[in-house]
This record gives structure tokens, sequence and C-alpha cells, in this order.
């Protein structure tokens, strides 16, 4: 057995994780996407502020592990550390390898299209939409399905409903495929508060409802991530048919990917990085139709997921490359922005005992030293 002392809790055993073996094709039943983060190059200068450098081998082979257990891949998203840490000529490069990659092992890649090149003051909505386009572009030539995601120059720059219809309408319209939009909440990134021109939720619901009717045949769905499993739900009721909605809620995705009998949400999950396996079986069960089986996998990884999307939220970056070092998917806890700072040792050390818990560290041998590793860094004797 393996075993260490972690700060808090004394002596901790660690636990033997399930064997699952997942079929290698798709789960039939959802489209699921797991949010994938990057890997840094540890001999680069990602200090705050720096330009991101990147470990691109260790990046690409981390989107080919969540391929290989049949899960679309939605890149340069914020679990990618969009606008924390990741500029857009690293993003670029990003959309460019990973639809490279995904064309060659016929992996699903979504990737995101925001305005984050700009990086002065907010500019005009004509500027703004400029912005977008030059992104769509990008992932439309790596042949990714496009994320139109939330923008903070449109959130500043925004007067009301009407010009996030105008600038999402522009961008819909000339888009080669159908996209999936981006809800994201002020939990994720406080400069998007107020987004589809207003802070009352109920409103700006009725605005991107209103969108989404105007151009059905140009959306694919919506991404919502508000961690409000009923405000999802009525979303979900309302949307026209045949537009999906993919959960980006961390708190509540195994009630809400399940469903009811009016209806399932997809996925597009940062937290499907990190328990990607455990994810895609369950995944595979629902397509059996044993819901028993789906929620044994899934409920351990519930207080993980609470855990790592904690407040201040947008922070759960730091948490999910921690997860992917201690499970092996990369040599070092580095992370573009310096963002490794990001969390507390308290909090590392409870996402440690709850990642073994939910069964989500493959070695635990290699776990508990790499484990040792970093609470001697910090001073603590394990």
């Amino acid at each position: 057995m393996t075993e260490l002392n972690l700060p808090g809790h004394g002596r901790h055993r660690l636990a033997t994780p399930e064997p699952l073996e997942i079929p290698a094709h798709p789960p039939r039943s959802r489209t699921a996407f797991a949010a994938a983060h990057v890997v840094a190059d540890p001999l680069g200068g990602n200090a705050p502020g720096a330009p991101a450098a990147v470990d691109w081998d260790a990046t690409l082979a981390f989107r080919r592990h969540l391929w290989s257990l049949g899960l679309g891949v939605a890149d340069a998203m914020d679990t990618a550390q969009r606008g924390m840490g990741l500029d857009w000529a690293a993003t670029r490069e990003l959309i460019v390898r990973s639809g490279a990659e995904a064309r060659a092992v016929g992996g699903l890649l979504a990737c995101g299209v925001g305005t984050d090149q700009l990086t002065g003051p907010a500019t005009d909505l004509a500027g703004i939409t400029a912005a977008y386009e030059e992104q769509l572009a990008v992932v439309e030539e790596a042949g990714a399905q496009p994320v139109l995601m939330a923008s903070r120059a449109l959130a500043a720059q925004a007067r009301g409903p009407e010009d996030y219809l105008r600038v999402y309408g522009r961008l819909i319209a000339q888009a080669g495929r159908p996209v999936v939009l981006h809800w994201l909440g002020e939990m994720f990134d406080p400069a998007l508060s107020g987004y589809w021109g207003s802070a009352d939720l109920d409103a700006a619901t009725a605005t991107v409802l209103a969108l989404i009717r105007e151009h059905r045949a140009g959306i694919d769905g919506i991404k919502v991530s508000l961690l409000d499993a009923d405000r999802e739900v009525a979303l979900r009721r309302a949307l026209p048919e045949g537009v999906r909605l993919y959960t980006g809620d961390d708190f509540n995705y195994p009630e809400l990917i399940r469903g009811d009998e009016l209806g399932h949400s997809h996925a597009l999950l940062g937290v499907f990085d990190p328990i990607a396996t455990r994810a895609a079986a369950a995944l595979h069960a629902l397509d059996a139709g044993d819901t028993d089986r789906y929620d044994a996998l899934l409920a351990p990884t519930l207080p993980l997921a609470r855990h790592l999307f904690a407040a201040p939220t947008y922070h759960y970056k730091t948490g999910v490359v921690f997860l992917a070092w201690l499970a092996g998917h990369q040599s070092h806890f580095t992370m573009v922005g310096g963002a490794q700072s990001g969390r507390s040792v308290v909090h590392l050390v409870e996402l440690f005992r709850l990642a073994d818990a939910a069964g989500v560290l493959p070695d635990p041998e290699l776990a508990a030293h790499r484990m040792r590793q970093f609470l001697a860094v910090a001073g603590v004797e394990a």
C-alpha cells in the first residue's frame, strides 16, 4: 500500500483505482468534449505577463489521450488559460497544431473563437467583430468546429442586447459550419458580468434565445457555464428542436448529462480533463442504458469537481494542471503565466485527497511520490 502524510489529514493510504476498459468508439448517446489544458515549457519564461512558452509535444500528447478515450477535445478555451496566460500568438499555434493532430487521428475538435488579440482598451463594435472574424478564420482553416467565446471586449463595449445580437448575427452568418455559442458566467471571469446585455439572467436568457431562434440553422448548440442546474434545464427545454445544450456546469454535470424525461445535456467540460477516463466509461454506460453504472462512475468525481472549481472559480486551471502532473500526463507542475501559484498548498492537498477518492490517479505510487515532492518544496514533511 502507498501511504504518505497529508497536512491536516495525517497518514493517508492511497486506493488502487478501478481498471476501466473504454470502447474504441466515441459514446453514441451524448456528444462530449473535454476542455483541455496546455502544458507549459518548464524552462520557458512563463512568468506573469510574459508570452506563453508551451511544451507542444506534451500538450498534443494529452489531446491524443483524450481522443483515445473517444472524447472530443475543446481546445483554446478557458481551460487552456485563454485570458489567463495563453496569449493570442500561442493560441493561434495551438489551434493549428491541434487541428493537424485531430485530422491525423480522426478526433473531434472544437476551438474557441474570441477577441483576446485586442490587448488595449475596448475598441468599437466593428473592431470587436473584426477580431472575432480573424480568429474564426484560423479555427475554420484548422478544420475545427468554432465555439464563439464570450468576449471581455464586447462585454465592456456593448450598450445593450442589440449590440450582442448584431455582432453574433454577423459571425454566425459567415461561419462555414454551425457554431457553438458560449455563455460563461462571471464566476469564471468577472469581466463578463452582464453578458448578453443584462445582469438580469432572465433578460439575458431571453436575448440568447432570440439569437438562437433567428439563426437556428447556423447554431449547433450553446455551452452554458452558470453553475445553476435549474436555469440550465429551463434553457435546455426552451431551445429550438435540434439545438444542443452543452453543459459547462462543473458542479452538477452528472444529473444534467443523465437528463430527465424531457431531455438531456451534452457536455463541454473542464472537469472532463482530469476525470477523462471515468467520464468516458460513464458515457458508454449511459449508451447501454445502465444508469446505475453511470452514477457509480461519476458520483465519486463530484466532490473533486466542486473543490476544483471552488471560488475563486477562475483559478480552477491550477488544479487541473496539478492533477495532470500527479497522473503522469506531464513531467512538472509549471503553468503559462505562472498560474501554478493560483491555489494554496491546503487547497491542493485536499484536491489530492479527493482525486484519490475519485479514482482518477492511475499510478498511486507516482502520485504519492510527486505529492511528496510538492510538499517538500512547500516546507512540509510527508
